[in-house]
């Protein structure tokens, strides 16, 4: 990362989205019942000791609860990091984010951002009013880590817990506690402590500059669902979502991506109707392998992603094609 003319450190631009890190509840000892209420420039006056890492400035995006983030929001989000990394006084920038979809905006931006310069996503699990607050700490490593040449190229980043891990590999493996955030196939890629980044490998699948996909002609994203597939389902989430015009379903099905008899019949109902399923798992970790019977059935294996991430990759892929083999191919590259 290169600092600017004017400046022999970094300059950042935080950017301010909403989430737990910027909400407060009515005690202190309140860690759910919260609500957002405060804007980015009051997390950065709450710790300081950001100034002496990097020249920082702030902008508000929105200020929401990560679980209504949609399809049009995050667009608009992914073309404003654009927009703001193509500038040259940017080297850098930082979004807070809540943790409840922070994976499914990662990813998208993992994707969907094309520079190499760094991009960390942070966020909190409890309140900013909250004893304990984890949100200061993590905006801070954040910066530390947005800061440090190392972060450049690897992609987006997400900085929590003191954990550096790729979106690509990132999973909210617990409901509650500060240490919710994991990659527990892969591993993180670093750590940050005492101020500092300390990264050890970088992620191979593609990202970033890198990737298949560019937002510039897009206008809106497909609409694709997700269907969780168990014992005795029926066939009624499939016609709903035909009959609602989905454009893509990704089935969180058992073990390896193993449907059962009456999701084979709702995938097709979708591939007669022009509709592309993925194969998901919702097991907590493992790829799901390609079968004999995925052309026959028109259907593509998410391999290593998760329900939510396959969401992401088979709404972009829309955006550019139907062909299911292409598609296959992005999700074992992605």
């Amino acid at each position: 990362m290169a600092a600017t003319a004017a400046s022999p450190r970094p300059s950042l631009l935080i950017l301010g989205t909403g989430g737990t890190i910027a909400s407060t509840a009515a005690r202190s000892t309140a860690l759910s019942g919260y609500s957002v209420t405060q804007r980015v420039d009051h997390l950065l006056q709450a710790v300081p000791e950001i100034g002496d890492l990097a020249d920082v400035r702030s902008e508000q995006f929105c200020n929401v609860d990560s679980r209504a983030i949609d399809n049009a929001l995050l667009l608009r989000l992914a073309k404003r990091v654009n927009r703001l990394l193509a500038q040259p006084a940017v080297d850098g920038i930082v979004i807070t984010h809540g943790t409840d979809t922070l994976e499914e905006t990662a990813y998208f931006l993992n994707l969907t951002v094309k520079s190499r310069k760094s991009v960390v996503l942070t966020g909190a699990m409890r309140p900013a009013s909250a004893l304990s607050a984890d949100g200061p700490l993590n905006l801070y490593h954040a910066v530390a880590v947005a800061a440090d040449p190392s972060s450049a190229g690897l992609g987006v980043l997400v900085l929590m817990n003191d954990r550096i891990i790729a979106a690509r590999f990132l999973n909210k493996a617990h409901t509650t506690q500060v240490d919710a955030f994991q990659s527990p196939e892969h591993g993180c890629l670093g750590f940050a402590h005492n101020g500092r980044a300390h990264i050890a490998q970088a992620p191979l699948a593609r990202h970033t500059a890198s990737s298949q996909f560019d937002l510039k002609r897009v206008k809106a994203l497909p609409q694709v669902d997700i269907i969780y597939d168990h014992q005795s389902a029926g066939t009624h989430f499939y016609k709903a979502a035909i009959e609602a015009g989905t454009k893509g379903l990704v089935i969180a099905a058992p073990g390896n991506g193993s449907l059962t008899p009456n999701a084979v019949k709702g995938v097709s109902m979708a591939k007669k109707n022009g509709v592309l399923c993925v194969r998901a798992t919702r097991a907590f970790g493992g790829m799901v392998s390609p079968s004999s019977s995925d052309r026959a059935h028109g259907l593509i294996s998410a391999h290593t992603l998760n329900a939510v991430k396959a969401r992401v990759l088979l709404t972009l892929s829309l955006t550019q094609t139907a062909d299911r083999q292409l598609i296959q191919t992005w999700f074992e590259q992605h």
